[in-house]
């Protein structure tokens, strides 16, 4: 084995607590979404399952794999990793719908008796509405990024393993909040008619495109402490730092358009046109209706 495979394959840090959240994250899903799949199959079909879980696995390799372990030595992987702690595992996590699945995947009393009163107070119920809403998702995502890629900051991430798990939870909590409105898991509550939708996707990739070109285009090395360590490849840290732009430019702007286009084709449609048609029936509201979320008694949700 060469000793670079060799560096790698020792490169992977498994924290047990990590771990143990992950795995207990799934099984709760796992058994939620079971008894869901049964009774609600057309909102729970098999395909969330598999998103929630490969948003566990992305989380996995993002945290515990090489990924961590040489970013500290190219920023190219840095960037990778953050890549998919704010474009890959978000997106999947909520694709799987997770609020009842977790809920029901708790013993009953506790989810009932415990937590239900507490997801109930309509003091909790407005802040969430508040944190959901686009203006404050977008923001949050964008606030993130560049706060956390301030020289300052982002170098004592570098330096400091509880920093860098500080910077990790911010990542992964404001893009959650982020692809909240895209997605809409449900059951959520819309704030903006659907086709608003675009014009936050195209928005966020024009303040990454901006973003990114700073470390495509700078002449300057922004962060000082990659000209310190050791570099792997040949390249030199100026070299890295561009590598570094294009990987944040180019996938993160695929990860914009992607969805965008699809909820543009979604819009056209002749069969979601005419399920948009409004109603004033309060037993099947529109898709854009607001929606009561029910944590408690979640056989009988009203839906979009």
């Amino acid at each position: 084995m060469s000793p670079v495979s060799a560096a790698v394959l020792a490169s992977w840090t498994i924290r047990p607590g990590f771990v143990v959240l992950l795995v207990l994250a799934a099984a709760l899903y796992a058994r939620g979404f079971r008894a869901l799949h049964i009774q609600m199959p057309e909102r729970f079909p098999r395909w969330r399952l598999v998103a929630f879980l490969c948003g566990l696995a992305t989380l996995f390799v993002a945290v515990a794999s090489p990924l961590d372990a040489f970013g500290g030595l190219l920023l190219q992987v840095h960037m990778l990793q953050h890549l998919l702690l704010m474009f890959g595992a978000p997106p999947l996590l909520l694709l799987g719908a997770p609020a009842l699945p977790l809920l029901r995947g708790l013993p009953r009393g506790l989810a009932k008796d415990g937590l239900g009163p507490f997801l109930a107070w309509p003091a909790l119920r407005r802040c969430g509405h508040r944190l959901t809403h686009p203006v404050v998702c977008w923001w949050a995502l964008t606030i993130a990024t560049w706060g956390w890629h301030l020289p300052a900051a982002y170098q004592l991430a570098l330096r400091s393993p509880a920093w860098h798990g500080v910077e990790h939870a911010c990542f992964i909590a404001a893009a959650l909040l982020f692809w909240w409105p895209v997605i809409l898991p449900w059951p959520s509550q819309a704030h903006w008619p659907r086709w608003a939708v675009v014009p936050y996707l195209l928005l966020a990739d024009v303040q990454n495109t901006i973003f990114a070109a700073f470390f495509t285009f700078s002449d300057r090395l922004l962060y000082p402490f990659y000209a310190a360590v050791p570099r792997l490849g040949g390249g030199s840290a100026l070299d890295d730092q561009v590598t570094a732009g294009v990987i944040m430019w180019v996938p993160a702007s695929l990860a914009m358009f992607v969805p965008a286009t699809l909820v543009v084709m979604r819009l056209l449609s002749p069969q979601q046109t005419a399920r948009q048609r409004p109603t004033t029936s309060h037993a099947e509201p529109s898709q854009g209706a607001e929606q009561t979320w029910q944590p408690v008694a979640p056989r009988r949700p009203t839906c979009s």
